[in-house]
């Protein structure tokens, strides 16, 4: 119970300790490229990812029309593939990451695995970058890939960047990602090593025997249930850069925690905390309930 106690009293923390950040970064933080901070321009972005987001919105789009645009790297797992931001545009990202990590400035962990990244909002990326690539683009995709799991009806995201390099983080432990839905993008730069592993749905670790080994290619992105059990082998060489996006919807968080398997209980926070709400969901849309 004292450890409960202690884990609602940090992640009460977490807002206020990440908006103090923000706010501080957003005062005096000069960016090395002020251009990435622009509302997202259909430029940074690649064409067959630009094509496949279209078709998904036009009429008549179906599951069977949209796998033509896409790389399915495991039909049974439901993991797929498909470019999403232009070289230049990388590159200019992980320009922009670097001399933020060089700053002075203030950093929150990405995560509670990951030592070594960006939190996009707390950098002022999460308005003009995140939310349109979540709203204009990623939730059509996963309306048809994965409507089952909350893919239509995404409502709020955490997006970081994760670094990985000799003397830093090498590797990432199997594991689960707090969302329903699951977007990593490799930004970068060069780098050997370092590929995602694939188990079953809420898998056991204990349980995986024979992963599914997924490669790396820079500008493209692997989506994936959140639920997927998954880590990152060690890299070899070099530095890798990744985006990762976790996608949320209320609607099943709400009833279902991505963590536990448990209906939540629910404690208030400030903002979108976690992606959940305090509002019943007209419809329950609900990924591997049984």
């Amino acid at each position: 119970m004292v450890e409960l106690e202690q884990e609602v009293e940090r992640r009460q923390r977490l807002g206020p300790e990440s908006a103090a950040r923000k706010a501080l970064i957003a005062s005096s933080y000069h960016p090395a490229r002020p251009e990435v901070y622009d509302s997202l321009q259909d430029a940074a972005l690649a064409p067959e990812f630009l094509a496949a987001a279209e078709y998904s919105v036009s009429p008549g789009a179906d599951l069977k029309g949209l796998l033509q645009r896409l790389e399915t790297v495991s039909g049974e797992k439901r993991i797929y593939r498909v470019p999403v931001f232009t070289a230049p545009f990388c590159q200019a990202l992980l320009e922009e990451l670097e001399h933020f990590e060089q700053s002075d400035m203030p950093k929150g962990r990405p995560n509670t695995m990951n030592n070594y990244g960006v939190l996009l909002h707390e950098l002022g990326l999460d308005e003009p970058l995140m939310t349109p690539l979540r709203e204009r683009f990623l939730q059509p995709l996963m309306a048809l890939l994965y409507p089952d799991c909350g893919g239509g009806r995404l409502d709020s995201h955490r997006a970081f960047v994760v670094k990985y390099a000799l003397g830093q983080d090498l590797e990432l432990g199997c594991h689960y990602d707090n969302a329903e839905l699951t977007l990593n993008v490799a930004l970068g730069k060069v780098f050997t090593g370092g590929a995602l592993y694939f188990g079953g749905l809420f898998q056991a670790p204990t349980a995986l025997t024979e992963p599914l080994e997924v490669e790396h290619v820079v500008g493209q992105g692997v989506l994936h249930r959140g639920g997927q059990l998954h880590g990152a082998r060690p890299l070899g060489t070099g530095e890798r850069w990744n985006l990762v996006v976790w996608l949320r919807a209320s609607a099943v968080r709400n009833r279902l925690c991505p963590m536990c398997r448990r209906e939540p209980d629910l404690v208030d926070d400030e903002g979108f905390s976690d992606g959940f709400t305090r509002e019943e969901p007209t419809t329950v849309d609900v990924c591997a309930l049984t």
